[in-house]
C-alpha cells in the first residue's frame, strides 16, 4: 500500500463519516474465513480499511483492500482486490456464491460435475452470473426481481453471502480511490435489496 493511496482512501473515509484504519483492527479475517475468497491462498492481508458501525440498525461495514498468494511449484502469484463486507442483523442469508459464469462454469454443468441456478425470467442475469447454494429454495426467496435486474445490468461482480455476512467485489481488481464512493452506493444497495425486512 502506498502512502498516497492510504491518504486518498482516509480523505475518502472522512467524506463519508466513517473511520479508517491503515491496518485490520477488527480481525475481519478471522470473521471471514468461511467465504470463497478467504480460503484461498496464503499470506494473507487486509489493510486499508474504512469502517462505519450503526448501532440503531446493528450493522457494520467494511471496505478494504485485500490481498492473497497462490504458489505453485517455484512461481507465486499475488492478487488484489477491494472488498465491500457487510455484517447486518438486516441480512438472513443462505450460504451462496455468485461470481461471473464462464465457458469452464458451462462445461461443468453439463457433465453434470456442478449445479448453476438459473432464474427462467430473467435468462440474461442467468447467462451473465453462475449461482451455488446449498439451500436453493432459501436463495430463491432471498433474491427479488431487483436484484435479477440489478446484476443484469452490472457485470463481473463476486458476491457472497453467509447468514448476517455478505461480501462483493470484482476478483482481482483494486478499485482507484475515486471509484469507492460508487462501490460503496453499490454495496449499500444489494444489502437493501436482500435484507429479510425492510428498514
Amino acid at each position: 500500500m502506498t502512502n498516497d493511496r492510504s491518504q486518498a482512501l482516509a480523505h475518502i473515509a472522512f467524506d463519508l463519516g466513517m473511520n479508517f484504519q491503515t491496518k485490520d483492527e477488527w480481525g475481519l479475517l478471522g470473521l471471514l474465513k468461511d467465504f470463497h475468497l478467504f480460503k484461498q491462498g496464503s499470506r494473507k492481508r487486509i489493510e486499508s480499511v474504512i469502517q462505519h458501525k450503526d448501532g440503531m440498525l446493528e450493522s457494520e461495514l467494511h471496505i478494504f483492500d485485500y490481498q492473497y498468494t497462490i504458489s505453485t511449484g517455484k512461481t507465486s502469484a499475488t492478487y488484489k482486490q477491494t472488498v465491500f463486507f457487510m455484517q447486518s442483523k438486516k441480512l438472513g442469508l443462505p450460504q451462496f456464491l455468485m461470481k461471473p459464469e464462464h465457458f469452464f462454469n458451462k462445461v461443468g454443468e453439463w457433465l453434470n460435475l456442478n449445479k448453476d441456478i438459473d432464474f427462467v425470467e430473467f435468462p440474461k442475469f442467468s447467462d451473465q452470473y453462475w449461482l451455488k447454494s446449498d439451500n436453493e429454495d432459501y436463495l430463491r426467496a432471498s433474491v427479488n426481481d431487483t436484484f435479477l435486474k440489478f446484476f443484469t445490468i452490472e457485470k463481473d461482480w463476486h458476491l457472497e453471502g453467509l447468514n448476517y455476512y455478505l461480501i462483493f467485489y470484482k476478483n482481482h481488481k483494486l478499485l482507484l480511490p475515486q471509484q469507492i464512493k460508487d462501490f460503496y452506493k453499490k454495496g449499500m444497495k444489494i444489502c437493501e435489496m436482500l435484507q429479510a425486512y425492510p428498514i
